[in-house]
């Protein structure tokens, strides 16, 4: 375990360093990664979305198949295999999580089976989680951890959980402006929206909280989105957040569960190859203007003029809303599912790479997340220059801007 100068995140009775590894679908944080960041004594995340093609055996059973209880039989499968790969690998320090998207249609059953499968936290964001306390009611040792990105949005969950008697065991505070994947804001032109910024959002959640009679101690703030170094981790901490939460920077780590492919187009994209476009679950998200994203984009217009319901290209049905299966013009029009699973395999020209605005820590250099979190604790660097730096292939080189 790794050992920190700066105050420790109190979760469940557990004592944490204060750096939370956000989930990342599909497949991209799955067991390597998530353990490896608890065995540090920190907070690793596994995202429960489609996790079957980390399986083999499962993908045999479900590769080919349009029958969508068989596919979604077989994620739980899987869900429950990592994460006890992953607690096995944590030996028993830090915190194994699993991410659930409210966006998803098996919301409920990934949060049955994560808590089932032992994990130690459920984290909820893509969607207002009202029904979590319910969900779990059985499981009172599992911490309850939404992510938002607004104070009004805090306010919600926090006043509908008093009333069920439950509250957050800590809250994710996601920034959409900077933000990887799926982000908290309407449409793309709000993510800049300044009631997102994290001194607005901290101070407002603060005040809220003592509004309402809550003690601030009982909720850890936890800040994630464009965070990449320690200067930032100790900034924020003296806001007022009780930790940090970081996607990008952890997906492109030597233990990230990802193709090599897929991290070296993370670490080798320029600011301007960064985009920001709706999805199918109907909100914004932020990816890497690959080949396939580029060509999208170009078409994305006409095919929402033509969007119209259909059946599920895949027949998985992974979201409950899909703008591109029922026809609903403001929204993407691709399947998301199909697209982040050739990212995971390294597909660069047919991938979907999600990927967060701001620098990484280490430039274009794949490290260990025990020196990514050392780093994000001390601001000591290791010897980047003793590393060559990953380079994507010629004949898959990202589209120029």
């Amino acid at each position: 375990m790794l050992h920190s100068a700066l105050e420790l995140l109190k979760l469940k009775g557990k004592s944490l360093l204060p750096i939370v590894q956000g989930g990342m679908g599909v497949g991209v944080s799955a067991h390597r990664l998530a353990g490896t960041v608890a065995s540090l004594g920190a907070f690793g995340t596994i995202s429960s979305v489609d996790l079957r093609r980390h399986h083999p055996d499962l993908m045999v059973q479900t590769g080919r198949s349009r029958d969508k209880a068989l596919i979604d039989s077989a994620n739980l499968v899987a869900l429950d295999r990592e994460v006890n790969a992953a607690k096995k690998m944590s030996r028993g320090n830090g915190v194994v999580a699993v991410n659930i998207m409210k966006a998803v249609a098996e919301y409920a059953a990934y949060v049955r089976q994560a808590c089932e499968s032992n994990a130690d936290a459920v984290v909820v964001g893509a969607g207002l989680p009202l029904d979590l306390p319910e969900l779990t009611t059985n499981f009172p040792k599992v911490a309850l951890v939404p992510i938002l990105s607004d104070v009004r949005g805090i306010g919600v969950i926090l006043k509908k959980w008093m009333r069920k008697n439950r509250l957050p065991d800590a809250i994710v505070i996601e920034n959409p402006r900077y933000a990887a994947g799926h982000l908290g804001a309407p449409s793309a032109d709000a993510v800049n929206n300044p009631n997102f910024a994290f001194p607005v959002v901290l101070e407002g959640t603060l005040q809220l909280l003592k509004d309402l009679g809550l003690e601030r101690e009982n909720i850890p703030l936890i800040t994630g989105g464009g965070i990449h170094s320690h200067e930032q981790v100790v900034k924020l901490m003296g806001m007022g957040a009780n930790a940090v939460q970081l996607g990008t920077p952890f997906a492109v780590t030597e233990e990230g569960d990802a193709h090599p492919n897929f991290k070296k187009v993370l670490v080798e994209a320029r600011p301007e190859d960064i985009v920001t476009f709706m999805s199918v679950a109907g909100l914004p998200a932020r990816a890497v203007r690959t080949p396939w994203l580029a060509n999208y984009l170009e078409k994305e217009e006409k095919l929402q003029r033509m969007a119209k319901p259909k059946a599920c290209t895949v027949g998985f049905d992974c979201l409950a809303q899909c703008g591109l299966r029922d026809g609903i013009s403001k929204h993407g029009q691709f399947c998301i599912d199909t697209q982040l699973a050739f990212a995971l395999a390294g597909d660069i020209r047919r991938g979907l790479f999600f990927r967060g605005s701001e620098k990484l820590p280490f430039g274009n250099s794949i490290r260990s997340v025990r020196e990514l979190i050392e780093y994000l604790l001390t601001g000591i660097r290791p010897a980047l220059a003793a590393v060559a730096s990953p380079t994507v292939r010629s004949d898959q080189a990202l589209v120029p801007a």
